[in-house]
């Protein structure tokens, strides 16, 4: 509601200098210093004063003669201020009966590609960085009223498989039978890990053994023997495991769209013919890319002209690049191929949500994905420079439009807190116990899985859970302790801004206090059970929109503490709206902090099922339940759940 009338009040001024002064412009909304200025501050006078040549008062005092629906007040504050006062009968009767005037939106879809883990091995602590605020960023575009489609991107036919392939095929001279007996009976994306980790060293020993992946990439790409056999059922069995993982944090996708496919389907080769017709890549015919396709460094580097930096798309050995493939994915997204995929259902949530992936096989049905109008790429940000070539690709290709409507969705690495780092059972160097926190390496065998971290969050969790409630059934335990621990996880990861670098740490994490997830899931419970102790003394809920009139709201938010709380609690829409302009969730999880702080005051200060006034009774149960509501529907949005107790 509060995002509803900045909007009124801003287009309101805008008419209003439109007609006094011919003169379009653009009008913002501030917040007053203090509560006591009113609800809504306007600087427009400012603005206007050195193109009308006017003092910013005079202007103010013209602009000023204004009515607003939802607006009881307008003042001239301080040199030329708009102060506006909010009409709070009006305000909380409207967030009552939820008839906000929000306008519908539009029909356009928005793809937000996120996870792409390749499919190699387990998922570690650093893709769920990538996943929780893709998951995150897609919520608060739905609860907008967009339309999204979730995408989780494939790779099966890159280096990283190739390797496993290697592992099998010539560490452990498996058959594809015998990995499929593997996959059968072991944590597979575990044993990929380690066998992943075996090739590497193997290579830095053997490094004529490179000349395995090349072999094997080709019989990948080509689609044919033993190994591209492999490669399917690695790949596949993978990404089930991937999506397990990621289904503990309440993380869902709509349709995988693979590598494999962009090859076989010839995504790659009408796009390559594409940016050879348009001349946006060349053949080098000497240096150090002599016999590649190459994109000058020009076309993503502006002011470049250095041959050295150009990007290779096709190697001298025919096999195509990373990047030139996500080129011809990325013209896809925007329907620019001219041909769509098969697809066939991967998997089926436990909610009923059914996920679909590529296929280069007719199906029997009419599913079709893809063609958005504007898409998301969440990417870790040393992705940069490839995101650049591939939006360089669509520009080359006269795609001016779709290249400014592709973003990249940035973010910095995860590390781990020394103090994480002992509990997970990683060995650290003196030094590295001094540090702030410590960076993941593989090279140094400092390596967290994804769901060994989670294992841990619940299991501390669990701890807390129990030593409150340990009267509770075991089952029920494991289950609240699991939904504190994904709140832990989620609300961590998404408290910082993305363009920082985040060390995860389990005791602030998990904290009850402070800027937390279970913090906020505290508030919720707490709001809970105030409700349902009106039920045990037998009372029922008002029909509050019976019981409550227009007037009889105005009467109890003439108590300015109570009308501050309104309005902290109805901002929900304001600060999602906030972070999808800025593309930061972190505004939607600060919100949801300021929130419980709140409700944790209003709590303390209406004592709601004490109070003896019927009508101020049934003010302040409604006044419950809706922070209750907005605390659920503002975690829902950071996925996640409220448990029945804590």
């Amino acid at each position: 509601m509060f995002h509803i009338l900045e909007k009124r009040i801003a287009a309101a001024v805008s008419s209003r200098i439109a007609s006094l002064y011919n003169l379009t412009t653009p009008v913002q909304t501030e917040q007053p210093k203090q509560a006591g200025f009113g609800e809504v501050a306007v600087p427009a006078a400012f603005q206007l004063a050195r193109e009308l040549k006017k003092a910013p008062k005079a202007i103010a005092a013209e602009l000023a003669d204004l009515t607003i629906p939802g607006v009881s007040k307008i003042e001239i504050a301080g040199n030329g201020y708009l102060n506006i006062r909010l009409d709070r009968g009006y305000y909380a009767h409207h967030l009552l009966t939820g008839d906000t005037g929000a306008e519908p939106r539009t029909a356009e879809k928005i793809i937000v590609e996120h996870t792409n883990i390749n499919p190699n091995k387990a998922a570690h602590i650093g893709h769920l960085r990538n996943a929780i605020l893709g998951d995150t960023f897609v919520r608060m575009l739905r609860s907008t009223g967009q339309r999204v489609e979730v995408q989780n991107y494939i790779d099966n036919t890159g280096v990283q498989v190739a390797d496993v392939v290697v592992g099998f095929r010539h560490l452990e001279n498996k058959s594809p039978g015998q990995v499929q007996q593997l996959i059968d009976s072991e944590k597979f994306d575990y044993y990929c890990w380690d066998l992943y980790a075996r090739v590497g060293t193997y290579y830095q020993e053997n490094p004529d053994a490179l000349k395995w992946r090349a072999e094997t990439l080709h019989s990948i790409e080509a689609n044919a023997g033993a190994e591209a056999e492999i490669a399917h059922l690695v790949a596949d069995a993978i990404v089930h495991a991937h999506l397990a993982t990621m289904l503990r944090l309440n993380i869902e996708y709509d349709v995988l769209p693979r590598e494999s496919e962009i090859l076989h389907l010839k995504f790659w080769a009408i796009a390559f013919e594409q940016l050879k017709e348009r001349k946006a890549i060349y053949f080098e015919t000497e240096g150090k890319n002599k016999g590649c396709w190459v994109m000058p460094s020009s076309a993503f580097r502006e002011g470049s002209d250095n041959e050295e930096d150009s990007k290779v798309i096709v190697r001298s050995n025919g096999t195509v690049t990373y990047v030139g493939k996500d080129i011809a994915y990325q013209l896809w997204k925007f329907g620019l191929l001219g041909k769509d995929f098969y697809y066939r259902p991967w998997h089926r949530y436990p909610d009923g949500h059914q996920v679909w992936a590529s296929t280069d096989q007719p199906q029997n049905n009419d599913m079709h994905f893809g063609a958005g109008s504007r898409v998301y790429n969440v990417i870790d940000s040393r992705q940069s420079y490839l995101q650049d070539v591939v939006v360089a690709g669509l520009r080359a290709l006269g795609y001016n439009d779709q290249a400014g409507r592709s973003v990249h969705f940035s973010y910095e690495m995860v590390a781990l807190s020394p103090a994480t780092c002992v509990e997970m059972g990683i060995e650290l160097s003196e030094e590295d116990k001094r540090k702030s926190y410590v960076e993941m390496s593989g090279r140094k065998g400092l390596g967290v899985k994804a769901d060994d971290l989670i294992d841990k969050l619940i299991e501390k969790a669990l701890d807390e859970v129990t030593s409150r409630n340990a009267d509770q059934p075991a089952q029920e335990r494991n289950r609240i302790a699991t939904k504190i621990a994904v709140a832990a996880l989620r609300y961590f990861t998404l408290k910082y801004t993305r363009n920082t670098v985040i060390a995860f740490d389990f005791g602030e994490a998990l904290s009850f206090t402070g800027e937390t997830g279970p913090y906020v899931q505290y508030a919720a419970v707490r709001a809970h059970k105030i409700l349902a102790k009106l039920g045990e003394r037998g009372e029922a809920l008002p029909d509050f929109r019976s019981a409550l009139s227009r007037e009889a709201m105005e009467r109890h938010l003439a108590d300015e503490g109570c009308w501050q709380l309104l309005l902290e609690a109805s901002k929900a829409d304001s600060a999602i709206e906030r972070s999808v302009e800025s593309g930061e969730p972190t505004h939607v999880a600060r919100y949801a902090f300021q929130l419980a702080q709140s409700f944790s005051t209003f709590y303390q200060k209406y004592p709601v099922l004490s109070e003896t006034d019927p009508e101020r009774k049934t003010f302040l149960l409604w006044m419950t339940d809706y922070f209750r509501a907005q605390l659920e529907r503002t975690l829902a949005v950071l996925g996640i759940e409220v448990p029945e107790y804590m």
